[in-house]
């Protein structure tokens, strides 16, 4: 190869990497900081191709897009006293990328430690002025809008926005699950036993209201039966008087005739009369006297 073509090809490819050193890109989703010696010149870039100068010149590429702070449980601790295990995790996005180079010098790391300080204080002060009923219900969404509104306050001069923050779990130490469950298994356990006494109590009084309705019933059964009888013997006295008055004689017959049938004929009946007796009248006349 000729020298002419050395030359050539040199030139060539120092053409090529001025080039590329003149040039950058940004694309959508990203925002760009231009440099001349280490000074901020320009920001507001849109997606698309821009030259700068290769040595005079830098360029830092951020994400403009919201990002996701995970943080492992952490404790903290309520007004009760009592230590809870919390997950939760912070969205959150560059907005002024100048002011957030100059107050993490561009280290995401950096500004997400600072971030995660902040809204770990803000979480502690929440928790520590409620309950552990408290922070696991309702109220649990106005800890989470406030630490993002106190959130955002102070990273006004970090160049960043506080989409949301949003605890994922809570949950209690393993040292005291353990103590906790078994408390609630035994209110479980006295509520259950209450409720089993009041039914019992319960049912003993129902048992007993039967028992007295059905005395008084039977009461007033017999009542109207034994009624029902002494009328029944009442109007049976009636009717013999009645029939007596018709024809005593043959009334007193008929009676005398129903004692015969009642006191003799069984087997081992025996009787001491005198022959003369009222009673053996009617064996002494087959007609009734007169």
């Amino acid at each position: 190869m000729s020298g002419g073509k050395i030359a050539t090809l040199v030139l060539a490819v120092v053409v090529l990497l001025a080039a590329s050193m003149s040039v950058f890109i940004v694309r959508e989703g990203q925002q760009a900081i231009l440099f001349r010696f280490g000074q901020v010149v320009k920001t507001n870039y849109k997606p698309g191709l821009y030259f700068k100068l290769p040595i005079a010149n830098k360029v830092r590429i951020f994400d403009k897009r919201i990002l996701t702070l995970d943080n492992p449980a952490e404790r903290f601790l309520t007004v009760e006293k009592k230590n809870l295990m919390v997950d939760f995790y912070v969205k959150w996005r560059i907005t002024d990328a100048a002011q957030y180079y100059r107050a993490t010098g561009g280290n995401r790391q950096n500004a997400s430690q600072r971030l995660l300080e902040i809204i770990k204080n803000g979480l502690r002060a929440q928790f520590a002025e409620r309950t552990v009923k408290q922070v696991v219900t309702a109220e649990r969404s106005d800890i989470m809008g406030t630490v993002t509104r106190q959130a955002n306050k102070a990273v006004q001069d970090f160049g960043v926005h506080v989409v949301d923050v949003r605890i994922k779990r809570i949950d209690l130490p393993d040292a005291v699950s353990g103590s906790v469950y078994q408390r609630m298994r035994s209110e479980r356990e006295r509520t259950a036993k209450r409720l089993r006494a009041e039914g019992s109590e319960k049912a003993e009084q129902i048992k007993a209201q039967a028992d007295r309705k059905r005395t008084e019933i039977l009461a007033e059964a017999y009542r109207k039966s034994q009624q029902i009888r002494g009328e029944g013997d009442a109007q049976a006295a009636r009717i013999y008087a009645r029939a007596y008055r018709k024809d005593p004689s043959f009334f007193t017959f008929y009676r005398t005739m129903e004692a015969y049938r009642k006191s003799i004929g069984g087997k081992g009946d025996l009787m001491a009369l005198q022959p003369d007796s009222d009673f053996l009248k009617y064996f002494q006349s087959p007609r009734p006297a007169k």
